[in-house]
């Protein structure tokens, strides 16, 4: 926990030094009306009163488990299958079943070339099944996976997908940034995010999308995997968001419960689980739904596949709510001076010079450091 704790500081500098990076570039750029200067935000009617958010967290097998990816693709799928029919059957009618970061594909650390036949499409035949189980259910379907787009050739995307309740994609959340310098074993995260490829991200899919929020009958949502970056979630929360869904390959418990007092939200965290002989068995599953003041709503029993539910009261929530308080005028002579080590745009390569393990993006981001090349 406390290299968590030294990591959040770290965090903290590095997302407003990236932000602030891009504020300099973007001055020419015309930005739409992100965030409402009267400290409201947008909204559509609610359908209810109450939801019921619903968290489940499963054993996922690795794709490097398997011969054919196709095959452990079918074998997770069928995973999700049958805990969605699950969640459906037990307790209360879910408006909102989330997944961990990797349901369909696992965690790996294969090459790039490897990985890449580990991804999915979105959409594909995995969401083309999923969005029917969303339908048969009535709920909200939220998972992250690894994916490809042939807009996007030799990157591995890290993308969570929302499917609505008439099956079909409502959504897709890039991942906003990979955190830097966290592993131990000197690597770092090769896949793509919004921060690596910042301008053709923009180009492409508009300035709305920097930090997009869904507006649904069931209240304001977005989705993440972004890990102990507070200005990342500060942001969604100045869009609108009144549930954040996270998803997660081990996590900080803290962060979750702080980000959700922090920002005035209801937030929900689905973490992966191991299997018993895995090194990283004790850090598996805890996945939990937190509550604007920080309370903990439900909590999954360690590192056991499980569901946990809650009921959100999101129209007494939503009733006289605004956009959260932050003193950014304050301290922005100090935000102003402060640069972020990466610069924006290092993933923007053509495929073949993209980094091709977690060793090699290590090397990149030494190249282009700010820090380290002063």
């Amino acid at each position: 926990m406390k290299l968590f704790k030294t990591l959040a500081q770290l965090s903290i500098a590095a997302i407003l030094g990236s932000a602030l990076a891009a504020c300099v570039e973007d001055e020419a750029r015309q930005w739409p009306r992100l965030v409402d200067t009267q400290g409201g935000y947008e909204t559509v009617p609610l359908e209810k009163n109450v939801v019921v958010v619903k968290v489940v967290q499963n054993l996922v097998r690795n794709m490097e488990d398997f011969a054919d990816p196709q095959a452990g693709l079918a074998e997770n799928l069928q995973r999700m299958e049958y805990w969605i029919e699950t969640a459906c059957a037990q307790g209360s009618k879910p408006d909102f079943i989330l997944f961990n970061e990797f349901p369909l594909t696992g965690y790996s650390r294969a090459p790039r070339d490897e990985k890449l036949d580990y991804t999915i499409r979105i959409p594909g035949p995995e969401t083309d099944r999923l969005g029917e189980l969303a339908r048969s259910c009535g709920s909200y379907i939220i998972f992250g996976s690894y994916a490809r787009d042939d807009e996007w050739p030799g990157h591995i995307l890290s993308i969570n997908t929302v499917i609505d309740r008439q099956g079909d994609i409502a959504a897709e959340f890039w991942k906003t940034r990979n955190i830097k310098r966290f592993s131990t074993d000197g690597g770092d995260i090769p896949t793509t995010t919004v921060e690596n490829v910042y301008d053709r991200y923009l180009d492409r899919y508009g300035e709305e999308q920097l930090i997009p929020v869904l507006r649904t009958e069931f209240g304001n949502i977005a989705v993440s995997t972004v890990q102990l970056d507070p200005f990342v979630y500060a942001a969604f929360a100045m869009r609108g968001v009144e549930i954040m869904f996270r998803t997660a390959t081990l996590f900080s418990e803290t962060d979750v419960v702080a980000i959700a007092r922090y920002n005035n939200m209801f937030s929900a965290m689905c973490n992966i689980v191991f299997p018993d002989d895995s090194p990283a068995a004790s850090q598996g599953g805890n996945s939990l739904i937190v509550g604007p003041g920080g309370e903990v709503l439900a909590q999954a029993p360690g590192n056991n596949e499980a569901v946990i539910e809650a009921e959100i009261p999101i129209a007494e929530f939503r009733a006289g709510r605004g956009i959260h308080r932050y003193p950014l005028e304050m301290l922005q002579p100090v935000f102003a001076q402060y640069r972020g080590e990466i610069p924006l745009n290092h993933l923007d390569l053509p495929p073949e010079q993209l980094p091709q393990t977690r060793l090699d993006m290590a090397a990149l981001l030494d190249r282009v450091s700010r820090w380290l090349q002063r």
